[in-house]
């Protein structure tokens, strides 16, 4: 009996994950749109609100008409509900961000949290996790916190 190896491997800013026979490419624009949904979702639902903070964060920072942010995050949603296990996939997420890029992704994070008005519990655990998962430091984290409360009360 034989296992199939996962090999994971960058091809300039795509992810390749080849399992067997099976081989799955992933851009950072997916990778940053599942880590935002799988920190929306990990209070058991996303609402319109964070749907919309979603649709907004990953247009403007990507550059995307609103047409293709539905189309990435929809099929990050998807993704992430056919395979759970594609976090793991979101650790490669820092060998493609500079230090810039995950400041400025760890800032939509809590953008996301904050979007329905309140901080679950659950919410802030992911992002934590999820920072720390894409090689943040606890001063990044606290710099991208900073920058998303001087933001709304600016």
């Amino acid at each position: 009996m034989t296992q199939d190896m996962t090999v994971t491997r960058f091809e300039g800013t795509q992810l390749i994950v080849e399992t067997g026979s099976n081989r799955e490419v992933y851009d950072a624009k997916f990778l940053v749109a599942a880590l935002l949904v799988s920190i929306a979702n990990s209070d058991g639902e996303i609402s319109a609100i964070e749907t919309q903070k979603m649709l907004q964060l990953v247009g403007e920072h990507f550059e995307l008409k609103s047409s293709e942010s539905l189309e990435l995050l929809t099929g990050a949603m998807e993704d992430l509900a056919e395979n759970p296990d594609l976090t793991e996939i979101l650790k490669e997420l820092a060998s493609v961000l500079t230090s810039v890029d995950k400041e400025d992704v760890a800032v939509m994070m809590f953008k996301v949290v904050g979007a329905d008005g309140r901080e679950a519990t659950e919410e802030m655990e992911t992002l934590y996790a999820a920072a720390e998962m894409i090689g943040l430091t606890p001063e990044s984290v606290q710099k991208a916190r900073n920058r998303y409360f001087a933001d709304r009360s600016g």
